[in-house]
């Protein structure tokens, strides 16, 4: 029998500077601070068997007492109030990759509790019916109109390793009290599903969405919602748009934005944003077919029409080398999303993408940016200045653009030996390129294009360590697996992407880290070391006056 433990976290509050909490590998630094915004909660979910399959009519409530893997989160406009998103892992079956989206309620820049998002559970819903309770819904995605109201593009859907109908679905919810009640928008209607498809289907895969809302007041298309996601039909991928022009109650019937004459076939990670003008910009990854074509392209274009037509597909980034193993070196976790992309609230026509580059051995980040409205590109530069980048690696870069021309990358950074401490396992203290701490590089735009503003920055206090947690609970390994396999050997998890927002008067992220201790008793005593997500904050006057 698994035990069902009651969790309660450290509530860790670090106030530090990026140089003075034991970082000899990053020459500039700043004050910041980080306070763990993953709590216990409960909520619906599917227990699973021995061999990590979810059973139909079994749903029932349980804790999200585990893994916080993979964020994202955004600030309201002209405030510091923030809602942040992530996976929560049900019950005790991270290694058989059982999650939800969960939402993280942020008044005021201080986490005040989180919870499941609501509509996609037997519990919510009422209901044992597979739709409306899903084995799982990700990929958390976050935008805030200007009324205050906040929207995720949702992805349900139901284990895709057996046999349940129908796979999965496209939605989109939103919040009017800061992320702790969820409503399904679009009258309650999927915005793309494939009816009673396996969810061992092939073909017709709905994956890897995101939202964007319009937030220029004085755009005709003010607090449109643009929900974009990507059809996967096995090697062939598009990318679909829906827009709401009511907020969230109805969208536009869902076309096809991607032409392969245009892009190649294989199109997914879209990221779309909208600048100070208020138009609508995209981004996304092109993969070659096999790997006797080129390498990765990354895409932009613009919608001026609220996200009708797009023109012209520009290629802004060519040859982008993608890492052909599973697992990133040295350990067991898969690497993630390989760009992402911000367009200025300030600068029309300024837009920053940042993406991984593999060189062989080992990840950079690099920067690119455009000023004018993506037809023409920057040449990229390597973001991450550590004396070792040539042997450790930076990886899941995301950008974000504020107010006042603010622009900052973050990114997961293997420059620092593994510590010695409790939360690192016996067997990785000081290994290299191991593990993670997270870094950040300031930019300022002040109108000819966004300028680095000193060096990287840590704004970890902790580094920790991307295997653990390798604790067992009721027999059960707590690692979290995307193989779905117990134990995992490969394929494991810390997310794909994380979380960074600029307000008027912080850089926020929302990031994983091992490093603090669960009060749920592992099997072989002590505290399961679980993936937790930590708020990073970080004020912008610690880069200077004028940032």
């Amino acid at each position: 029998m698994v035990k069902t433990i009651a969790l309660v976290f450290v509530a860790a509050c670090a106030f530090a500077t990026a140089g003075s909490a034991s970082a000899p590998s990053w020459t500039s630094s700043v004050p910041f601070s980080n306070v763990v915004a993953s709590t216990p909660t409960t909520g619906g979910g599917y227990p699973d068997d021995a061999t990590g399959v979810p059973s139909p009519g079994t749903c029932g409530p349980g804790s999200f007492n585990a893994n916080h893997s993979e964020s994202w989160l955004a600030v309201q406009p002209g405030t510091e109030n923030i809602v942040g998103a992530s996976k929560f892992f049900f019950g005790p079956w991270s290694t058989f990759y059982s999650f939800y989206l969960g939402s993280y309620t942020i008044p005021n820049g201080t986490p005040a509790g989180n919870n499941q998002v609501q509509g996609y559970d037997c519990v919510s819903t009422g209901t044992q019916a597979m739709p409306p309770s899903w084995t799982n819904s990700t990929d958390p995605n976050l935008a805030w109109d200007l009324e205050g109201r906040v929207y995720q593009t949702t992805l349900p859907f139901n284990a895709y390793w057996t046999n349940l109908h129908p796979d999965g679905a496209i939605d989109l919810s939103y919040s009017d009290d800061m992320g702790r009640h969820w409503v399904k928008g679009n009258g309650g209607q999927d915005l793309e599903q494939a009816p009673n498809a396996s969810s061992f289907q092939l073909g017709h895969v709905e994956d890897k969405q995101w939202v964007a809302v319009n937030d220029v007041p004085t755009s005709p298309y003010r607090d449109h919602v643009y929900a974009m996601w990507s059809v996967f039909n096995k090697n062939t991928t598009k990318i679909r748009i829906a827009v709401s022009r009511d907020r969230g109650h109805t969208f536009s019937k869902a076309v096809t934005i991607t032409d392969p004459s245009q892009t190649g076939p294989s199109n997914t990670y879209i990221y779309p944003s909208v600048d100070a003008a208020g138009d609508l910009y995209i981004a996304f990854a092109s993969f070659p077919l096999n790997a006797n074509k080129p390498p990765t392209t990354l895409y932009v274009s613009r919608s001026t029409d609220d996200g009708q037509t797009f023109a012209p597909f520009v290629a802004a980034v060519t040859n982008v080398v993608v890492m052909s193993a599973t697992d990133l070196p040295n350990t067991l976790f898969r690497d993630g999303i390989v760009e992402n992309f911000a367009a200025s609230p300030t600068y029309p026509g300024h837009l920053y993408l940042t993406y991984e580059d593999w060189d062989g051995t080992q990840m950079d980040v690099k920067f690119t940016q455009s000023t004018d409205g993506g037809l023409t590109w920057s040449t990229p530069a390597v973001v991450n200045d550590a004396v070792n980048s040539s042997t450790t690696d930076q990886f899941q870069p995301s950008v974000a653009a504020g107010p006042n021309g603010a622009v900052a990358v973050a990114f997961y950074d293997r420059r620092q030996a593994c510590p010695n401490d409790k939360s690192v396992l016996n067997a990785d203290v000081g290994q290299t390129n191991f593990c993670i701490d997270t870094s950040l590089q300031a930019y300022k735009d002040s109108g000819a294009g966004a300028v680095r503003v000193g060096g990287n920055v840590r704004i970890s206090q902790f580094s920790w360590d991307p295997d653990q947690p390798q604790q067992h609970l009721g027999g059960i390994g707590q690692y979290p697996c995307a193989a779905v396999s117990h134990p995992c050997t490969t394929d494991g998890f810390i997310g794909d992407y994380f979380g960074l927002a600029i307000s008027g008067g912080n850089i926020y992220a929302l990031m994983v880290s091992t490093h603090y201790p669960s009060n749920v008793r592992a099997d072989e005593g002590g505290p399961i070391y679980y993936q937790q997500q930590v708020l990073a904050t970080v004020p912008r006057s610690g880069f200077g006056a004028g940032y």
